[in-house]
């Protein structure tokens, strides 16, 4: 009976024993708890600054697209931090009224023609001279150098900041009333300008009879005779479509008109140095991507306006700027001989 009794007890002591080594071997007691993933922090966001920018032409024009390239590079560059939001055909009003708009911190940038700045120093009205730059080398030489830079710094002061000149072309004339050769052939026609007092003179003096016109007015005119003629680079007669109001192209070239690219102060001064840097590598990057589609459709829209039935002229070129020649003896004091001869000298 003893015997049996230990041997009971012996195994009862080995079963023990063998649920205990299992539990121990499975690590069911002391198993952990997995550990609960921490949330993820929430990456910081950019929160993006939207810039106004305003021009007068129409979506279709190398200025559009050139500060639509402008704010593509700054919204890359600034990692998401500034976008821009282009608002073209003067719906924020025309050159003068965008130029104000920059100024007072309600528009933040433009791009404009030359002319409304001579308000604020006569070193811009220099651009304006007929033929005073022989090729589109020799304004980028000019705009892109010194002298370019020193017409800039002129505008201390005035809320406005010029980062690059980007460009129009040179100008040519459209009219509806014959082909135009000789700058005898523009007598006694009436031809839309911009305000610009010496581009009225350069054809008052050879006998037309210039009129300041708003541009959004421009097609109305000519569509309704209020005017005969009007004067602008390839891109814009196209992308104006002049070719259904006007039937007569000359390839007079007589101005180039480059497009200062404008900033307002307030804005400028809100930057840190770097965006500065930032901002001014991409006005000069998106000039020359806008230079390009300038000179591409220059060398492209000749044989479509021939196909939109405009009869095209080529004058010679020498005529007309000896015809206009009286224009610079008359504006050279006011916009500087020096200044005059500092831009010809260039060419060489």
């Amino acid at each position: 009976m003893k015997k049996r009794s230990l041997k009971v007890l012996t195994l009862f002591i080995m079963i023990i024993f063998a649920m205990a080594l299992v539990v121990g071997c499975s690590g069911g007691a002391n198993k952990e708890e997995p550990k609960k993933e921490e949330p993820k922090k929430e990456e910081a966001r950019v929160e993006t600054i939207v810039l106004k920018a305003a021009h007068t032409l129409v979506s279709d024009h190398p200025y559009h697209t050139g500060l639509v390239k402008f704010g593509e590079l700054l919204k890359e560059r600034t990692n998401g931090k500034y976008s821009v939001e282009v608002y073209p055909a003067a719906q924020l009003g025309s050159e003068r009224e965008a130029i104000e708009g920059v100024q007072m911190g309600t528009i933040d940038i433009t791009l404009v023609s030359t002319a409304p700045l001579a308000g604020f120093s006569d070193a811009f009205l220099v651009t304006d001279l007929p033929f005073i730059f022989t090729s589109r080398e020799h304004a980028y030489k000019v705009l892109d150098g010194e002298i370019g830079k020193e017409m800039f710094s002129k505008l201390e002061g005035t809320g406005l900041v010029g980062l690059a000149f980007w460009e129009n072309g040179f100008r040519n004339v459209t009219n509806s009333k014959r082909p135009i050769v000789n700058p005898e052939d523009m007598e006694g026609i009436k031809i839309r300008t911009m305000e610009n007092q010496i581009h009225m003179d350069s054809f008052r003096v050879i006998g037309a009879d210039p009129t300041p016109m708003a541009f959004g007015e421009l097609f109305t005119a000519l569509q309704q005779k209020t005017v005969d003629a009007q004067e602008n680079p390839l891109p814009i007669i196209y992308t104006s479509k002049f070719f259904e109001v006007q039937d007569h192209l000359a390839l007079t070239g007589h101005f180039y008109a480059p497009a200062p690219l404008l900033v307002s102060q307030a804005l400028w001064d809100k930057l840190t140095d770097e965006e500065k840097q930032i901002f001014q590598k991409a006005a000069y990057d998106a000039r020359d991507f806008e230079r390009k589609i300038i000179l591409e459709m220059d060398n492209n829209l000749l044989s479509e306006l021939k196909a939109k039935g405009m009869q095209v002229t080529e004058p010679d070129k020498s005529k007309w700027q000896e015809a206009m020649t009286p224009v610079y003896e008359k504006w050279q004091d006011k916009i500087g001989k020096d200044l005059i001869e500092k831009v010809k000298a260039a060419a060489n």
